[in-house]
């Protein structure tokens, strides 16, 4: 079979295969801590499960209309206006297999041959490889510790031409951490409306999750004269830990969503019914659970920081949200194990760290950003606890 020339192009998700790689060696007996995978460990509520069981065994497992019913999108409507001060219609408003479709689904419908497409890195790993599939450009913006994964400016400035398409925006940012304030959008927004070109898709998914009482804006609730621009992708995943449900809603331009409607029909038709039930349960129940998480996340990510701080003194900042630390391993490049294996690069590095001491991170390499790693901290304190030791042994062993 020849496939595409497209295609050969495109990369596998470096994440997945990790994340299959640390599975493999489980099953193998071996024993290992997987913090490469952005999954929480919590199970779906137990109110979500049996409101779609109920659901289902009440008939909810036919076909719906392509965008959503209109239930889930009453809810997402009324979510955006109560929550981020966004109003929408339902027309407004697609339903899909979670936010990752729904991304993809907006880019192909809006990318022609050779636009360009603005992605800060570091940045989630499939952001290029679709705006590759949909025959675009990525342009990628570096983006620095110093200022803390955030978008400088005048860099933005500097990357902006006629063929720019699209800027993404994710906040709170995976795998940085960073959460933009209202006046960082705002300023951002300043820059953006003097290039009427430019579209800004705002991946939302880790909202709920933004630690030491910051809150969490998006840029069409701060920029409501850039909203015709605007797509706002968000989802159930991360926040609510549905990540198997695959229900994510895009809300924006009436027309982009009717594109993305009719690919959709082209392809997946409508996303999961029962997940679409789950996803009613979710939004419509009292979200004081979220707060409670919202406090193990915290604990959790205090304990990484606390673990690691003296290992990699002034080589990452404390996460603001989503559930990654993004640590520098820059000065462990050259170093030996046990005078023997030389770290190369960050890929060795997590690669060692996985073979030898059995913790799964991600090299920062796959997000755009050499010289360091990701590491989720998503996962059990045992199992946080365990890793950061081990994670200090390793070092231990460099020279």
């Amino acid at each position: 079979m020849q496939l595409s020339k497209k295609m050969l192009k495109i990369s596998p998700s470096s994440t997945v295969i990790l994340a299959q790689k640390a599975r493999q060696l489980k099953a193998e007996g071996k024993d290992i801590i997987e913090l490469g995978e952005g999954e929480p460990d919590f199970n779906t509520p137990e109110f979500i499960i049996r409101y779609a069981y109920q659901s289902a065994k009440n008939g909810a497992t036919k076909y719906t209309s392509v965008s959503g019913t209109p239930e889930l999108k009453n809810k997402i409507t009324e979510k955006l206006r109560k929550e981020n001060n966004i109003n929408y219609n339902e027309n407004q408003i697609v339903v899909g297999a979670g936010a990752k479709q729904l991304i993809f689904n907006a880019l192909f419908c809006s990318i022609n041959m050779g636009d360009e497409v603005i992605i800060p890195s570091p940045y989630w790993v499939s952001y290029p490889e679709m705006v590759k599939i949909a025959d675009g450009i990525p342009i990628i913006l570096n983006c620095d510790l110093q200022n803390n994964f955030k978008i400088s400016l005048e860099k933005l400035v500097e990357v902006i031409n006629s063929k720019t398409k699209w800027l993404i925006l994710n906040s709170p940012g995976n795998p940085s951490g960073a959460v933009y304030t209202w006046n960082e959008l705002l300023e951002l927004s300043k820059v953006l409306i003097n290039y009427p070109q430019i579209n800004i898709l705002c991946d939302d998914i880790y909202e709920k999750i933004v630690f030491d009482g910051k809150k969490f804006h998006t840029l069409a609730e701060v920029a409501p004269n850039l909203i015709d621009r605007i797509l706002t992708v968000n989802g159930f995943s991360k926040s609510y830990a549905m990540t198997g449900w695959r229900i994510g809603y895009a809300a924006g331009h009436p027309k982009l969503i009717e594109a993305m409607i009719k690919l959709q029909g082209q392809s997946t038709t409508n996303a999961s019914t029962i997940g679409q039930e789950a996803a009613i349960a979710a939004l419509g129940a009292d979200q004081k659970f979220l707060n409670d998480w919202l406090k193990v996340y915290t604990n959790r990510r205090d304990i990484v920081s606390n673990s690691l701080g003296n290992s990699f003194k002034n080589s990452f900042n404390n996460p603001e949200g989503a559930f990654y630390h993004f640590i520098s391993c820059q000065a462990l490049v050259g170093k030996k194990i046990n005078g023997i294996n030389t770290i190369r690069n960050d890929r060795d590095f997590c690669q060692f760290l996985l073979e030898k001491y059995g913790v799964a991170v991600v090299p920062g390499s796959e997000f755009g950003t050499a010289g360091y790693f990701r590491l989720c901290f998503a996962k059990s304190e045992d199992d946080l606890k365990n890793a950061c030791q081990r994670i200090n042994d390793f070092l231990k062993l460099l020279n």
